[in-house]
C-alpha cells in the first residue's frame, strides 16, 4: 500500500504539473527532474521589472482569493498562486470558464505548497515582493463549515505563512485577511453603550469560545498570532478585517465561510455590528492597502461597504444567501446602534483606519 500510494501522488504531481503548464505558459516555473517535485521559483530567473511586481497570494483560488488575483492582474502584478492538492480540480475549472484573466496568462504562476510546511512556503514565497495570506480555510466536516479544530489550523497556517514570510528575504510587505468577526465579539456589560468599533478593538477570546463562534475565533487568533511574529521577526504587516464577503453568486461559491460568518447573525443584527462588502471591493482595498505599505498604511482597516440595520435588508440578504430571514434578525427588531469609527470615505484615504468603501465614489 506504502508504495501504490508514492505512485499515486508522483502521477497526481505529474498531472498537476502538466496543469499548470497549460494554464500559465510561463517560462519561469521550473520542474525538479528527480522526482517531478516543483522546484524553488527563485528569483534569479525573473526579469528585474517583473521581481517587483510579483507577489503571491494563498489559497488564491478561493472566492476572495480569486477576486484578489484578477485585481493584482488588473493593476499590472504578476501573481503566484498558492495551492494544495485539493485546490486542483478547482484550477481545471477556472481554466474552462475562464474566472482567471486568461489574457493575462503570461503573468500567473501557480506553485504547490502546504501550510504546514515552513519550507515549502519558503521557496513558494522566494521571488516575490510581496504576500497576501487571504486564510480561506474551511472544513467541510463541520457543522458550518468551520469547527474548532479548523480554528486551530488557520492559527497554525497563519503562523508559518508570517514565519515564512519574515525568512524570506525578498518579500517586502504582508498583508493579511483576518475578518471584522475579530473585532466585534465583546462582553456588553464591560462596555459603554452605544459600543465603538474601531481598528482598536479586539473579540474576547473567552466570550468566542463559550458562544461557539470558532470563525470568530479562529480569525482572532490567527491575526494575533500574525502580529506577534511580525513584530518578533521584523516583519512589515497589514491586516484587513473585512464584513461578511458578499458578490455575485456568493451562495454558491462561498457557501462554508458565509454560513461559518452568520452564526450568531441575530446578535450581530440586534447590535448594528452585521456588515458586508462587496468581494470586488475587498479585493480592490488589499491591493490599495498593499501598495501604501511603503507610505501611510500600517496596522489594522476594518472594511465594510453595508451595514444591516433595517429588516427588508436583513430580509434581502437572507434571501441571496438561501437563509431563513428569522435566522438574521430573529423575530424582533429592537436595534441597537453602533458607531464604526469613519473619518473619510475615501478609500485612498489610508490615515484613516477604516475604510469605508461607498458606490459610486472614486
Amino acid at each position: 500500500m506504502g508504495i501504490a500510494r508514492t505512485q499515486d501522488e508522483e502521477k497526481e504531481r505529474r498531472e498537476f504539473e502538466d496543469f499548470r503548464q497549460t494554464l500559465v505558459g510561463f517560462a519561469a516555473l521550473e520542474r525538479r527532474k528527480q522526482n517531478g517535485d516543483f522546484k524553488d521559483l527563485s528569483s534569479h530567473n525573473a526579469n528585474v521589472d517583473l521581481e517587483d511586481k510579483l507577489v503571491c497570494v494563498t489559497s488564491g483560488v478561493s472566492f476572495l482569493g480569486l477576486a484578489l488575483v484578477n485585481r493584482l492582474l488588473l493593476h499590472g502584478y504578476s501573481v503566484r498562486i498558492l495551492v494544495d492538492n485539493q485546490d486542483v480540480e478547482r484550477l481545471r475549472e477556472m481554466e474552462i470558464s475562464g474566472e482567471i484573466m486568461m489574457a493575462c496568462k503570461n503573468k500567473i504562476s501557480v506553485v504547490m505548497a502546504k501550510p504546514t510546511e515552513i519550507q515549502g512556503l519558503i521557496e513558494a514565497f522566494d521571488g516575490c515582493r510581496g504576500v497576501f495570506h487571504t486564510s480561506a480555510f474551511t472544513d467541510p466536516a463541520g457543522i458550518s463549515g468551520y469547527s474548532k479544530s479548523m480554528a486551530e489550523i488557520e492559527v497554525k497556517a497563519s503562523e508559518n505563512v508570517m514565519k515564512a514570510c519574515a525568512r524570506t528575504t525578498s518579500v517586502r510587505n504582508c498583508v493579511l485577511t483576518s475578518s471584522l468577526l475579530a473585532c466585534i465579539w465583546r462582553d456588553s456589560s464591560q462596555h459603554d453603550l452605544p459600543p465603538l468599533v474601531n481598528h482598536d478593538c479586539w473579540s474576547d477570546e473567552s466570550l468566542c469560545m463559550d458562544k461557539k463562534l470558532w470563525y470568530a475565533l479562529g480569525k482572532l487568533k490567527a491575526e494575533k498570532v500574525a502580529w506577534k511574529i511580525a513584530e518578533e521577526m521584523g516583519l512589515k504587516l497589514t491586516t484587513i478585517c473585512p464584513g461578511l464577503i458578499t458578490g455575485p453568486e456568493s451562495s454558491y461559491r462561498n457557501p462554508t465561510p458565509t454560513i461559518a460568518y452568520l452564526k450568531g447573525a441575530q446578535e450581530m443584527y440586534a447590535n448594528g455590528l452585521l456588515a458586508t462588502v462587496d468581494v470586488s471591493r475587498l479585493a480592490e482595498a488589499h491591493v490599495y492597502v498593499f501598495e501604501a505599505m511603503n507610505k501611510t498604511a500600517f496596522g489594522r482597516y476594518i472594511c465594510f461597504d453595508q451595514v444591516i440595520d433595517r429588516e427588508e435588508e436583513a430580509e434581502k440578504m437572507a434571501i441571496e444567501i438561501g437563509m431563513p430571514a428569522n435566522k438574521i434578525c430573529g423575530n424582533s427588531f429592537n436595534f441597537i446602534p453602533t458607531h464604526f469609527e469613519l473619518s473619510n470615505k475615501k478609500l485612498t484615504n489610508l490615515m484613516s483606519r477604516t475604510l469605508r468603501i461607498c458606490y459610486g465614489e472614486n
